[in-house]
Formats: C-alpha cells, structure tokens, sequence
C-alpha cells in the first residue's frame, strides 16, 4: 500500500489547524489505499522516509527560517534518505526528483526564507514538488484550512496512482 508521510511542527493553534486539514484532505474518502502516517518533526526518522512515497512537510516561520524542530528532521535524515552533499559540504541539488512532496508554512509577516530553506534541503534529497507550497501569513481561517486539504490530497491522489 502506498504511504504518504506527513512531517510537521504544529507548535501553535495555527499551523495545527493547517495540519489537521492537510491530514483530513489526505484522508478524504475518494483516496483508496493510501496509508497516512503522520509523524512530529522530533520523532520522524530515516526509517519513516524510505518507507514512503511522498511526503508532506509543515512547519512554522520562525525568524526568516523553517522550525528547529524541521531542521532538525532533516540533519537526522539527510544522507541515510539518499541526501547529496557537494564537494564542499553543502547541499548537492539531485536532478529527476522521484518522490512527490508539498509543503505548507505559517508566519505571521514572512514565510520566504523558511520556504527557500525547505526547499534547498529538499532539492538535495532528489524530491520532486508537486504543489504550489501553501504559504499562510496571519490567522487560519476557513479559505486556508481548505488550502490545505487541497494539498493533503493532492498529494495522497499522487502516491495512490
């Protein structure tokens, strides 16, 4: 059975919200046969990663950058999931992405840097974006949780095919 991986930080009522849509949309009953598995970023780990088939990334914007708690998730995973590193120890992008992901991100004035941060780590691991990334600024209101179901099972629809 295809697996759809959810890795979020949801440290506030805000991006909550947005995750428990993302996780609902995933879920939604014209999905057939995907697994959803849905793990904090403090607790996902390589294992979780290569048994999957896309993945859905959640994280606040905390000062121009994705969450400790993100970033941290990807320190642990990042060679063991196929991770390219360059000759100088920075990040390698990985052309062909395989693996399907989308990503959703709250802030309260910016969500740019987290974005780009997220998206140059995930250019190494050989992943392929495709959604539009969901970026909220401000409160969580209805037009944005239904955003974010949209992409929650965007993103189911992609790995059950």
């Amino acid at each position: 059975m295809p697996r759809l991986l959810v890795v979020q930080h949801s440290p506030t009522p805000s991006v909550g919200a947005l995750t428990d849509a993302v996780v609902a949309g995933a879920s939604d009953d014209a999905i057939d046969d995907v697994e959803v598995v849905v793990r904090a970023a403090l607790e996902a780990d390589a294992d979780d990663v290569l048994a999957a088939d896309g993945y859905v990334l959640g994280t606040p914007a905390n000062f121009g950058y994705m969450s400790g708690a993100l970033k941290h998730f990807f320190d642990t995973i990042f060679l063991q999931a196929g991770g390219a590193l360059a000759d100088d120890g920075s990040a390698s992008t990985v052309e062909g992405g395989r693996k399907p992901y989308g990503l959703y991100v709250h802030g309260r004035y910016d969500t740019t840097g987290a974005v780009r941060s997220v998206q140059s780590i995930v250019g190494a691991l050989g992943w392929r974006q495709s959604a539009p990334v969901l970026e909220v600024l401000g409160e969580v209101g209805e037009r944005e949780c239904e955003s974010a179901y949209e992409l929650g099972g965007t993103l189911a629809a992609l790995v059950m095919t």
